[in-house]
């Protein structure tokens, strides 16, 4: 399989969107709610936790699927690998089922850093950073954007003898704060959505 195939092929699998596929079983379009978003935080806000996780498994399961089977064959990782990965997020964000409209990607990059052969703590560590600031704030938007601007760091602080991953990361981080532009603009003026059962330090100070 050449690599122009291989990395088309992971663009049209990122472009199956989770909420999309659960949502024909409920005959829901969640695109068409809440924040019109695809992924899984508007599939939990609008359809409550059972269809958000099956969103988000999906979505993690192609992302780890075009970069583990299709781009590294099952072999190390590579420039191919980085770039069907790569390709697999921009599938969902941009998806050509669904007139190009899907999610943010966060879902789809951790599919993509699972399969990466990674240390052990990175994605733990990137969870707990996104729950950190979760539960501090109540952004889920928040939390996603720095943790997509903890990974370059991550990265150039103790992996930065590979200079691809390097470049991946900084380009995840990239298209993380891009696809959350919305959510910066509304946590500007004070009108994004908050989890506020989650913010315990809130709740415990009051």
């Amino acid at each position: 399989m050449t690599e122009i195939i291989r990395i088309i092929l992971s663009y049209l699998i990122g472009s199956i969107s989770g909420s999309m596929v659960i949502g024909k079983f409920k005959k829901v379009d969640i695109r068409e709610m809440g924040s019109g978003n695809a992924g899984g935080t508007n599939a939990f806000r609008t359809q409550g936790a059972l269809f958000a996780l099956g969103v988000i498994i999906i979505d993690i399961f192609k992302g780890f699927a075009a970069t583990y089977y299709i781009g590294m064959g099952f072999g190390d990782v590579s420039s191919l690998s980085l770039t069907c990965g790569f390709a697999s997020v921009i599938g969902h964000i941009y998806p050509i089922y669904h007139q190009f409209k899907g999610g943010k990607g966060a879902g789809t990059l951790i599919g993509v850093l699972l399969a990466l052969p990674l240390s052990g703590i990175v994605i733990p560590t990137l969870i707990l950073i996104w729950l950190v600031i979760l539960v501090i704030t109540g952004y889920v938007g928040l939390g996603t954007i720095i943790t997509g601007i903890s990974f370059p760091i991550y990265l150039y602080l103790f992996n930065n003898q590979v200079p691809e991953l390097m470049i991946f990361g900084m380009l995840c981080s990239i298209l993380i704060i891009f696809t959350h532009r919305s959510n910066i603009i509304r946590m500007y003026r004070g009108e994004e959505n908050q989890f506020e059962k989650i913010m315990i330090f809130k709740k415990i100070l009051k």
